[in-house]
C-alpha cells in the first residue's frame, strides 16, 4: 500500500471517475465505474512506484517518507521496478480495451510525465511544480475522455480547474514540509529555500484564478446553477485562506490552506455531478 500510496492514488482516481460520470449520455454503471478505478490505480501506482525508485536515497532522508518500503529497505529496486511495469502494462491495457486508445495513451502519457520529468525535476528547479501539475489534472481529462473519446471543452474545462488548484495545494504541502525537503534538496517553493511572502503571493494568485474557471463548466454544459454557486463558495473559501496565510505567514495558517485543498476537489466535483443527476 505505501509503495503505490494507496490513499492518494484514490483521490486522483475519484478525480477521474466523477469527470468520466460527467460526460454527457454517461450513466452510473458500477462495471465501468470499478475498471476505470482499477485501471487509474494501477497507472498511478506505477508512476508512484517510479517515483519511490528514484527517490529511495531522500525518501530515506525525511520523517514524511522515511517508513516507504523501497527507502525502509522492505522491498528491493528490481522488485518495485517489476511492479511498475507490470502495473502500467495491465493498466493501459484496461485503460485501451475497455475504454479507448486515447484515454490509455493519455493515462501512459501521464504516468511518464509524472515519473521520468517531474520526478527529477523537483532537484533542479521549482519549474517542477508547473510541470507536476500537468500530470495531477490529467486524470480529470482521462475521465471525460474515457467516456467520450474527445479531446472536447468540457473535459479541458475539468483539467483546468483541477490543474490551478494544485498550486496553492502544493505549495501549502512543501510550505508546512519545507525544512524535509530542503534537507532533501528539492526545490518546491518559488523562491526554492524557504517560504516568503512570495509563496503567499502566487498561492493568492492562482486561488484567484479558479474563480473565473469556477464558472465555465456552467458555460459549457455540464452543471446547473447550483453547483456554480456553490464552486464559487468553494474557490472564495480558498483565495480567503491564501489571503490569511499571506497575513499570517506561519505554518498552522498553510495546514489551512492545504486541508481547505483537500476538500475542495470533492465539493467540486460531488457538487458537478449532484447537478447533472438532480
Amino acid at each position: 500500500m505505501l509503495l503505490i500510496k494507496f490513499t492518494l492514488n484514490l483521490t486522483v482516481v475519484f478525480s477521474s471517475v466523477l469527470c468520466y460520470l460527467l460526460a454527457p449520455g454517461i450513466q452510473f454503471n458500477l462495471k465501468m465505474v470499478l475498471l476505470l478505478t482499477l485501471g487509474g490505480l494501477l497507472i498511478t501506482g506505477s508512476a508512484n512506484a517510479i517515483n519511490q525508485i528514484a527517490e529511495k536515497d531522500t525518501d530515506a532522508m525525511m520523517k514524511r517518507t522515511g517508513k516507504r518500503p523501497i527507502a525502509a529497505g522492505r522491498m528491493s529496486v528490481t522488485e518495485a521496478g517489476i511492479f511498475a511495469v507490470l502495473a502500467a502494462l495491465v493498466g493501459g491495457f484496461i485503460m485501451i480495451y475497455f475504454f479507448n486508445l486515447s484515454a490509455g495513451l493519455l493515462s501512459l502519457f501521464s504516468l511518464f510525465v509524472y515519473g521520468f520529468i517531474y520526478t527529477p525535476l523537483k532537484k533542479v528547479s521549482a519549474i517542477s511544480v508547473l510541470v507536476g501539475a500537468f500530470p495531477g489534472a490529467f486524470p480529470c481529462l482521462i475521465g471525460w475522455v474515457a467516456a467520450t473519446n474527445e479531446f472536447s471543452a468540457g473535459g479541458w474545462v475539468l483539467f483546468a480547474i483541477q490543474f490551478l488548484w494544485q498550486f496553492p495545494h502544493f505549495w501549502a504541502i512543501a510550505w508546512v514540509a519545507h525544512r524535509d525537503y530542503d534537507k532533501a534538496g528539492f526545490k518546491l517553493l518559488p523562491n526554492q529555500n524557504e517560504p516568503t511572502k512570495t509563496t503567499a503571493v502566487q498561492a493568492i494568485g492562482y486561488a484567484l484564478a479558479m474563480i473565473p474557471f469556477g464558472f465555465l463548466p456552467h458555460v459549457v454544459g455540464i452543471s446547473g446553477t447550483f453547483s456554480m454557486w456553490l464552486i464559487l463558495a468553494a474557490n472564495l473559501a480558498m483565495v480567503i485562506q491564501c489571503v490569511r496565510l499571506y497575513k499570517d505567514m506561519d505554518v498552522p495558517a498553510a495546514r489551512r490552506v492545504m486541508f481547505s485543498s483537500y476538500i475542495y476537489l470533492p465539493i467540486v466535483l460531488l457538487a458537478l455531478y449532484a447537478d447533472k443527476i438532480g
